[in-house]
């Protein structure tokens, strides 16, 4: 099936490399029209057939900014995909006032900052649909090393429920997205940054990741990507404020 995106404007953050790139890939196949976004815009090359912008997602100056460009251009977006993250490693006692600020502002404040700026067009147009990545590390389940990670994750499932409750019928559908362990650049820095840390070579250290996934292998960012669509998508008009695992069984 293709076209399932048609006439849908997308505006998708992070999307310069793995699970917000595969989206974009993914939206721009289906037929939508597409602005990509990343803090690094450099990172956006080869996404041709997309609009790409410079997004700084900390920023509500220019998350504002960039709403008011695209409501000149578009009119309202359909589909506000949020992907910005970071993932701190380390339990409390690694866990400085810094860190906890720094996670919260990009893991889930970025996400009040883009659905503050874009849900009023959404609104007034007369609906649109709203995917938060979360993971399966939050609220779902937790795993060791994850303490900040994952009370952001979790409060990005709170943060997607109470949206769905606010605006159900308004036409607005907020769903969020929470995945396993997926191969991307950021897994790879998490991979070198734990074989430095630990001695442990970086083969043993992608194995643990791959030995903690029930299925037996890492998942992909288009694996991601095939649930965002289907969550932008129509085919999903009766799905709104849920936390839907794409994890290899790591929920189970």
């Amino acid at each position: 099936m293709t076209g399932r995106l048609e006439k849908k404007v997308a505006l998708i953050t992070a999307a310069g490399q793995g699970i917000g790139r595969a989206i974009a890939e993914a939206f721009l196949a289906e037929g939508a029209s597409v602005i990509a976004t990343d803090l690094d815009a450099a990172k956006l090359a080869g996404l041709n057939a997309a609009r790409t912008r410079k997004l700084d997602v900390r920023s509500t100056n220019d998350v504002e900014a960039l709403a008011q460009e695209v409501k000149k251009e578009f009119g309202a977006l359909a589909i506000l995909v949020n992907c910005a993250g970071y993932v701190h490693q380390g339990t409390v006692l690694d866990c400085s006032e810094k860190d906890w600020d720094f996670s919260f502002d990009l893991n889930v404040k970025s996400m009040h900052r883009t659905v503050r700026a874009f849900l009023p067009d959404m609104l007034e147009k007369g609906g649109g649909s709203i995917v938060n990545i979360s993971s399966v590390v939050s609220s779902i389940r937790g795993v060791p090393n994850r303490y900040i990670y994952g009370a952001t994750k979790a409060a990005v499932i709170g943060l997607t429920k109470q949206l769905a409750a606010d605006f159900i019928t308004k036409g607005i559908r907020v769903n969020a997205i929470c995945p396993g362990t997926i191969v991307s650049p950021s897994l790879q820095e998490r991979i070198a940054e734990l074989s430095a840390q630990t001695g442990k070579s970086a083969d043993a250290v992608r194995r643990s990741f791959v030995e903690r996934q029930p299925m037996g292998r890492l998942g992909t960012p288009e694996e991601v990507a095939a649930l965002a669509v289907f969550l932008a998508s129509d085919e999903s008009s009766y799905i709104t404020g849920h936390a839907h695992p794409v994890d290899g069984g790591m929920a189970l």
